[in-house]
């Protein structure tokens, strides 16, 4: 498996992370370790998860993923194996991450307890990235970095994100976490974080999680650049739409078992434009002979602003098929086709 350095860090992460989000929901505690023990058995050091965590969230499961993650690390004996991610949520009215029922801001007194309870449930001394999972500002769409422009009142209340810096720097320092990353950010947002840390000597932010695929390929519009030049490699999430890219879904099909049948919560995916393009690209990839959801995997894998693709399977033959791709290198044939059929369906699914 191929190593990819975190940004200026001396940390290198595998090419793909293994995502755990269905862990406590989907998957169960054993499974979820079988699935930890795979991964690391075939070269990925890199787990992601957050406090929000399994998807969906809700009050009752909230935090069983880290705890799965947590009871693993402490059975294996594998905490100096892998490089651990977790996130804080931002801005909601979800009241159910605070003991005392506040919603959920950036604030410090919030961001302190998070920490120490993710530290807690993951049965580990440090995090090594910790990730702000979207922002505390309002934006014009949840992944801050829309097709279309939507103007939204800035909140009263806001944490600025130099401020938000500050609290993690003081993280840093106490030995609690180890880097910083960001998600579901934009352009404006990151070079807010780096401008930041430049001016008050505060550490950098070294990764950003974004949504990256096939049907969503708005990263390259403006963070790709931000990417390149400031070292803040993308951790592409998302990169089978949520299954649609696998052909699973196909022709209004409900495998059991599925996200889309169990929670029925993938309508990002479900624009007539976006379900020609998923059907396109299916099709592509058995033309060349190619699993689809290996050439999906193999094309975010590919590009050069990509320093993790996260993983994320139910099943364990599913992942099998998944960290197969680290071995898929595309043709230039396949790779200009790809761009044909993005140059004729753009981002339908952003």
């Amino acid at each position: 498996m191929e190593q990819r350095r975190l940004g200026r860090t001396d940390v290198h992460v595998s090419a793909l992370c293994l995502g755990t989000m269905t862990f406590g929901e989907q998957n169960s505690e054993a499974e979820g370790h079988a699935q930890m023990d795979y991964a690391l058995e075939k070269g990925i050091n890199f787990f992601d998860a957050a406090e929000l965590y399994p998807i969906p969230p809700n009050r009752e499961t909230q935090g069983r993923t880290e705890r799965i993650i947590g009871t693993w690390l402490a059975k294996s004996g594998n905490r100096d194996k892998v490089v651990v991610a977790t996130k804080i949520v931002g801005r909601t009215d979800m009241d159910w991450f605070r003991e005392n029922g506040e919603h959920g801001r950036l604030t410090r007194p919030q961001i302190e307890f998070a920490v120490d309870r993710s530290l807690k449930n993951l049965q580990t001394d440090h995090i090594d990235l910790y990730q702000i999972h979207w922002p505390d500002r309002r934006t014009s769409g949840f992944g801050s970095n829309p097709t279309r422009w939507k103007y939204v009142e800035p909140a009263e209340d806001e944490n600025s994100i130099d401020s938000t810096l500050e609290v993690l720097a003081d993280l840093v320092k106490a030995g609690k976490i180890r880097h910083i990353g960001i998600s579901n950010e934009s352009s404006w947002g990151a070079m807010r974080y780096v401008t930041a840390a430049e001016r008050h000597g505060l550490p950098r932010i070294v990764s950003i999680q974004n949504a990256y695929s096939l049907v969503n390929r708005t990263f390259e519009t403006n963070l790709a650049e931000v990417a390149h030049r400031e070292d803040i490699g993308l951790l592409g999430y998302s990169a089978l739409a949520q299954g649609y890219l696998t052909g699973k879904y196909r022709d209004g099909a409900l495998p059991a078992g599925a996200r889309k049948t169990l929670f029925n919560r993938l309508q990002r995916y479900e624009d007539p434009r976006a379900i020609q393009a998923f059907d396109a690209y299916v099709d592509l990839a058995k033309e060349a002979g190619l699993d689809p959801s290996q050439m999906a995997l193999a094309f975010a894998m590919s590009r050069s602003f990509m320093t993790s693709v996260i993983l994320g399977a139910t099943r364990m033959d599913q992942l099998k098929t998944d960290i197969a791709a680290a071995e898929l290198k595309l043709s230039d044939d396949v790779l200009e086709k790809i761009d044909a059929l993005h140059q004729e369906f753009g981002n339908p699914a952003p």
